[in-house]
Formats: structure tokens, C-alpha cells, sequence
């Protein structure tokens, strides 16, 4: 995916792994990956891939285990909102 640098990455970043989620590239239960590979894969800085995650763990996509990583929720939300 190549980010378009006219609008905010984090925002595109998050569409990204929801899109990601609602087509089972990561189903209910699966590790999602890390705020630092998000960062490498995307090219951004951390700070920016912790953004993104944030909204999708805010908006009920995915839930974090304490020393343990971010995991897809077991049931997905019926109408959430994607960052655009």
C-alpha cells in the first residue's frame, strides 16, 4: 500500500488494518502485528503507527494483552467507523 503524504498516514494507516480485519488477512483472534512493524512496513514513525492502532482498538477492532501483543476482538463491530 503506498500512503498518500497529502493526508494524515495515521488515518490511512488505520483504514488500512480495519480493511485488513474485514477481509480475514487478520480473523477474530489472531495477533495483529506490532505498533513497530506497522511502522516499518508503512514507513512511518512510531508515534504514528501507535496513533493509527488507537483507532482501531478505540473504534472495537482489536483489544491488547499486556506483554502479550493486540489480538483481533472475537466478535467484530456491526457499524464502526473508518477513519477516512
Amino acid at each position: 500500500m503506498t500512503l498518500d503524504r497529502t493526508r494524515p498516514l495515521w488515518r490511512q494507516i488505520a483504514a488500512e488494518i480495519i480493511r485488513r480485519i474485514q477481509d480475514g488477512t487478520y480473523p477474530p483472534g489472531a495477533r495483529v502485528p506490532s505498533t513497530l512493524e506497522i511502522a516499518q512496513e508503512f514507513g512511518v514513525v512510531n508515534a504514528t503507527a501507535a496513533k493509527a492502532m488507537k483507532f482501531v482498538r478505540e473504534q472495537g477492532w482489536t483489544r491488547g494483552e499486556v506483554g502479550l501483543g493486540t489480538y483481533v476482538v472475537d466478535h467484530l463491530p456491526s457499524s464502526p467507523e473508518t477513519p477516512s
